[in-house]
């Protein structure tokens, strides 16, 4: 058998998830050839999660929580095993079909908020929309609305070095909703924020998933992990437990 059939009997092999699951994870290994050394970061990771939950990915430094945070972002590809984001088989996509599927389908929201320094909130929210060809009139509409959402109204003509760091989380909140997308991403959201204002952005992801959004997010922190309502546990690059928490 050569390897585009051990490829389609691969596929053959894969079950499709049902309607009511946004991704689905089966047999994940994402692998690095470090010198002579081969070097295991996902070992045959497997688990679901349905759409509108609110589900925290946990691990210690090393464990391969950002590695899976990648893959689930569609910014790397799995060495092996299959990934479907929202119904489709994402792992087996090319770099430009990625690109269109992060755009359209995820919202990233990072610890390091990534704004333009010389743009407003607006304008910084509306990057996404330009990138995807959305025409001027509506962009801004959405991007208005988007910063509505999350109590920045009074903000939109201001630029990051005239907000507070909780208020720049929030515009990074605002970029990452701005597209309506299937899964909203966050990467240690309250990294770079006290504590006071870390709560205040836990308090407003819990509202985004009451309004029926999708979260992800990936910590090294119990108290943040246990603001969602299910933890993935990941240790030594497999899936150690997965808990309903509430």
């Amino acid at each position: 058998m050569d390897s585009e059939q051990a490829t389609s009997a691969m596929l053959a092999s894969a079950v499709a998830p049902e309607e009511s699951i946004l991704i689905k994870t089966e047999d994940l290994w994402k692998t690095y050839e470090m010198g002579a050394a081969t070097v295991h970061a996902l070992s045959g990771v497997s688990f679901e999660i349905e759409r509108g939950e609110y589900v925290a990915i946990m691990g210690p430094s090393g464990s391969g929580k950002s590695t899976l945070m990648n893959l689930i972002g569609c910014l790397d590809t799995p060495t092996r095993g299959w990934y479907w984001l929202n119904g489709r088989l994402v792992s087996e996509l090319n770099d430009d079909e990625l690109a269109f599927i992060r755009n359209k389908e995820i919202g990233f929201v990072f610890q390091t908020f990534n704004l333009l320094a010389r743009a407003t909130s607006l304008h910084n929210v509306e990057l996404p929309l330009i990138y995807n060809g959305t025409p001027p009139g509506e962009r801004i509409e959405r991007a208005r609305e988007a910063l509505s959402m999350v109590d920045l109204s009074d903000r939109m003509e201001h630029k990051p070095s005239e907000l507070s760091g909780g208020q720049r989380q929030r515009v990074a909140v605002a970029r990452a909703l701005v597209n309506h997308p299937s899964l909203l991403l966050a990467d240690e959201p309250t990294g770079n924020l006290d504590s006071a204002t870390g709560e205040e952005i836990m308090a407003l992801f819990e509202r985004l998933h009451q309004a029926g959004n999708t979260i992800v997010l990936v910590t090294h922190e119990h108290d943040i992990a246990a603001r969602a309502h299910r933890i993935i546990h990941i240790r030594d690059g497999k899936l150690d437990r997965d808990e309903q928490v509430r």
